[in-house]
């Protein structure tokens, strides 16, 4: 193999890419030819390498063709596996650094990087932080004795480190100790494995904050790459951040001190009785939570004091707050096109990496089919034998039957492609049975009709204001309302019409045509679930949850306004970002709920803080409490009440009466541990926010820039195929043989490809020019 450097799916894009590709050339003389002898791609000899004196250095990577081996179909695999590899690493942005440098590394490689293996070390990771439930303090009916979940954890991270070590095979020391995702993952696993040996011969658990560290295993695994990748969003938002927040901290300090000689001389006002409760309580005043009670002292004294803090919420909360976000939503915006920019340059140089190990010496600027067809098994095997033909002949735009450099560029765009015969516009009952021609044909031109769909928004209105009328009635019980809800003769009437406009739809459409629209999925689901409420009221009347299915179908309502479209759209687009958005919050709240535990897992909050500000409500009695007093339920005694206790906290409505109760009942330096976990929300929920309005501005932006004829072209390519054509470049006897049913022998068969409608293939078109500066820019610093 020219240069065997196995790569993994498994990048996150938080690496930048590093052009100095390495390898071993002793796992480089294993591909070169007798004399020792490399060449590039033009053929060109560039350098001799002694495989007995040279065997343990590293040596610049050049281009080796595949003329160095000897022409076996095993030499070829292993290049066609190796080109696959680079593409792989190209389109999840992975360093090429990152390789076995000798043979005897990649069994170690393919054990990791698997199906199986990532699937187990996804399932490896939940283990490790579901044992929070399991572990002290915990539910009782859920806790487990310390040697089982301490032996259970024990397993699961032998699991880690196994795959650590394995990495260790092919990347070695020198590339791990660079990665600093890997050695924070490797020096959490040391920490942890030690604490666990230490609670097992102990039999009793210590403080065990690093517990909090489990969801690093999580984030690390195979199927969280777009958590990973929202992290870095994080994490390069974070310089602007930090300097907004040392801005509105100075701000805050300022009014803090201000306040503290202007109102600490008021024994009625406990707000500003030192500098510390000073600045605690116009902290909060910028969440508002405190908003009036904060002011109401000082007011009764002097309506003037009223200036000092509406002024302190115009600038703090109106201004800075808001130009916070404004400052996120500029470097998010500029972090979307560089990051676009990266990811498309690093597939250019994958591309390159991957061109040279398909090129002969006899044609070192072309890749003909042959080895292109090889490429596809182990980069997109599941494309069928017609596929990877109609992806060559798309590339091949110069009609020359050979693959340029410049033309395989445009690799990643091929496979994105899903083809479909020109003719696959001929309904699909075509070849039916007569009668059911007839019916399909007659369901089809209903739905086509111009009037349809205006009648199926007049249902739906008319099926809401049934819903309203049912409403409105008296009942005797909730489960009768329930049943004349969601199960009474209108709700069967609405669901058999919308069951047969989509009967209907099916008949016309077909099956796959159909279910291709995002609205006919979701006007299948809710047809579904109605039927579902309408079986379980029936069979079980006290379940009344089911009353939300029905309501759900006036969703199809907002599709008529071209706002709500735009809403809808946007949503679609940000939907892997809200995933991703969503898991690390449930990340942070994992993070600050085992913390929580540790520090206040024993304390009991009923009727505490006597004396204090908040005391009336964590009022407490066996006979009924009032209706402030509640907050005692506020506590961390296992992760599901902690979670919820947190959530309470990220609203911030009254979240200092929490905070301040346990500064009473713990110790005042606790206030740090809710401050913290405020401004890490607010943080992460201001990246959110910037996203959305992101996402939506681009939208609006494609929208204006881009007609329905442009976006049908920019969405869909058409390849004709000859068979004279194809026999000049497909050698393959069999190959052919499969392609006769597909291809018009001795004629012209058209396909049209479909590119998915998502950010990125929207990005293509609106970054089009700036596309074409980048590849000029990179051509220009490939010839340097």
């Amino acid at each position: 193999m020219a240069s065997r450097k196995i790569t993994t799916p498994t990048a996150d894009g938080y690496v930048q890419f590093n052009d100095s590709v390495v390898v071993n050339s002793s796992f480089l003389s294993h591909s070169i030819n007798n004399d020792g002898e490399a060449m590039e791609g033009n053929g060109n000899l560039t350098e001799r390498s002694n495989p007995q004196t040279e065997a343990h250095a590293e040596v610049e990577l050049t281009p080796v063709t595949s003329d160095l081996l000897n022409d076996s179909p095993e030499h070829w695999e292993m290049n066609f596996h190796e080109a696959a590899i680079f593409l792989e690493e190209g389109e999840n942005n992975e360093k090429f650094d990152s390789h076995p440098h000798h043979p005897d590394a990649l069994p170690a490689y393919l054990l990791v990087h698997n199906s199986w293996y990532y699937s187990l070390g996804l399932v490896t990771s939940l283990i490790l932080m579901f044992l929070a439930v399991t572990e002290d303090p915990a539910v009782p009916a859920f806790q487990l004795p310390v040697g089982v979940h301490g032996t259970i954890e024990l397993f699961a991270l032998a699991v880690v480190g196994i795959e650590v070590s394995l990495k260790l095979r092919w990347i070695g020391w020198n590339t791990i100790l660079k990665h600093k995702r890997t050695m924070i993952k490797c020096a959490t696993l040391g920490i942890m494995c030690i604490e666990a040996i230490i609670v097992l011969i102990r039999q009793s658990s210590h403080f065990r904050a690093t517990r909090a560290l489990r969801p690093i295993f999580l984030v690390d695994t195979r199927h969280l790459g777009g958590v990973r990748r929202f992290i870095r969003q994080i994490l390069q938002s974070m310089p602007p951040i930090f300097d907004m927040l040392l801005l509105i901290f100075f701000f805050v300090s300022i009014y803090a001190i201000l306040g503290f000689f202007l109102f600490s001389d008021n024994p009625l006002d406990s707000h500003f009785t030192t500098l510390f409760d000073s600045f605690v309580s116009m902290f909060v005043l910028l969440t508002t939570a405190n908003f009036p009670d904060v002011m109401m002292p000082s007011y009764s004294r002097s309506k003037w004091n009223s200036l000092f803090f509406i002024s302190y919420l115009c600038i703090v909360l109106y201004v800075l707050m808001n130009l916070m976000l404004a400052v996120v939503y500029e470097t998010f915006t500029s972090i979307e096109k560089r990051k676009f920019r990266k990811l498309l340059l690093h597939k250019r140089k994958a591309a390159q990496q991957a061109f040279r190990l398909l090129v002969t010496k006899q044609h070192p600027n072309q890749i003909r089919f042959k080895q292109f067809e090889g490429l596809m098994r182990y980069y997109s095997p599941k494309k069928s034998a017609r596929d990877v033909v109609l992806m060559y002949k798309y590339l091949n735009t110069s009609r020359t039957g050979v693959l340029t450099m410049d033309e395989f560029y445009n690799v990643y765009d091929a496979v994105l492609l899903n083809w479909e015969a020109q003719y696959s516009n001929i309904p699909w009952y075509h070849s039916a049975w007569m009668p059911l021609q007839s019916l399909c044909q007659l369901c089809l031109n209903v739905v086509r009709w111009n009037y349809f769909e205006h009648i199926v928004y007049v249902l739906i209105l008319t099926n809401g204001l049934a819903m309203v009328s049912r409403l409105v009635n008296q009942y005797t019980s909730l489960e009768e309302a329930a049943h004349f809800f969601c199960a009474s003769w209108d709700t069967l009437l609405f669901y058999g019409v919308f069951a047969l406009e989509v009967m209907m739809k099916i008949l016309g459409l077909g099956v796959a045509q159909f279910f291709e629209s995002g609205w006919n999925c979701y006007d299948f689901a809710v047809i579904i679930a109605t039927l579902f409420g309408v079986v379980i009221i029936n069979s079980y009347p006290s379940f009344i949850y089911v009353v939300v299915f029905r309501p759900l179908r006036l969703l199809r309502l907002f599709k008529v306004k071209k706002r709500y479209r735009d809403i809808i759209g946007t949503l679609a687009l940000l939907s892997p970002l809200v995933k991703s958005a969503a898991i690390v919050m449930l990340v942070l709240y994992y993070f600050f709920a085992i913390i929580g535990m540790e520090l206040f897992a024993g304390y009991d909050m009923r009727n505490c803080c006597n004396g204090t500000a908040v005391e009336d409500f964590y009022k407490y009695s066996e006979n009924g409490t009032s209706a402030l007093g509640y907050y005692y339920l506020n506590t961390f005694p296992n992760l599901a009440v902690s979670m919820v206790t947190l959530f309470e906290l990220t609203v911030v409505n009254n979240w200092f009466i929490v905070m301040n109760g346990y500064a009473s009942v713990v110790h005042p330096a606790t206030r740090i541990y809710f401050i913290l976990f405020y401004l890490t929300t607010m943080v992460v929920l201001t990246i959110v926010v910037a996203s959305v309005l992101e996402a939506f501005r681009f939208r609006i932006q494609y929208k204006r820039q881009t007609t329905k004829r442009d976006e049908e072209k920019l969405l869909h390519e058409e390849v004709d195929l000859k068979w004279e054509e194809i026999q000049a470049w497909v050698f393959d006897f069999q190959l052919l043989e499969k392609l006769r049913s597909d291809l018009i022998v001795g004629g012209t068969a058209t396909y049209v490809g479909c590119r998915p409608r998502n950010r990125e293939v929207l990005q293509r078109k609106m970054y089009q020019s700036e596309i074409e500066s980048w590849m000029r820019e990179a051509a220009s610093a490939d010839k340097l």
